[in-house]
């Protein structure tokens, strides 16, 4: 017996790597319009009244967030309506809001708002209030005491 007939060994097809390249580039392409593509629309930028000021022609009509201190406080726990002005000191804003309110929320204390302008009044639809980044535990009895009856 002899052994098979040695034939050469068969050439392998080499694939075109062209075709994954493409499907690829085309994927990572798709991944970032869709990521990217309408983010401009989504952001709501964080500004001062003062810098809504300078730059009222390119925010208007988009959602942003001000901030700055609360003045002229007048809310109706009745109705939830509350009605207040912005200021940084430099420019303010007539702001109105429908909803609780915190008890954080007063004069003179900072607080960022989210909504729209609907002409020279900023309407809010979310009211987020600043507040003290301090925090002292009660050391004894009197002291937890004394806190108690504040805010009551």
């Amino acid at each position: 017996m002899t052994p098979r007939s040695l034939l050469p060994r068969a050439r392998q097809r080499r694939r075109n790597p062209l075709p994954v390249v493409l499907g690829v580039t085309a994927l990572v392409g798709l991944t970032a319009f869709i990521a990217f593509g309408n983010l401009n629309k989504s952001l709501e930028y964080f500004v001062t009244p003062t810098e809504y000021s300078q730059q009222k022609a390119e925010l208007e009509g988009r959602p942003i967030r001000i901030g700055g201190l609360v003045r002229a406080v007048d809310y109706n726990p009745q109705t939830l309506a509350l009605k207040f002005v912005v200021s940084d000191g430099g420019a303010s804003f007539p702001v109105q809001y429908s909803g609780a309110v915190s008890d954080l929320f007063k004069e003179n204390q900072g607080v960022v708002v989210r909504g729209e302008f609907q002409g020279n009044t900023f309407h809010a639809q979310e009211l987020i209030v600043k507040h003290s980044e301090e925090y002292n535990v009660p050391k004894t009895q009197t002291e937890l005491k004394d806190m108690l009856q504040q805010t009551q």
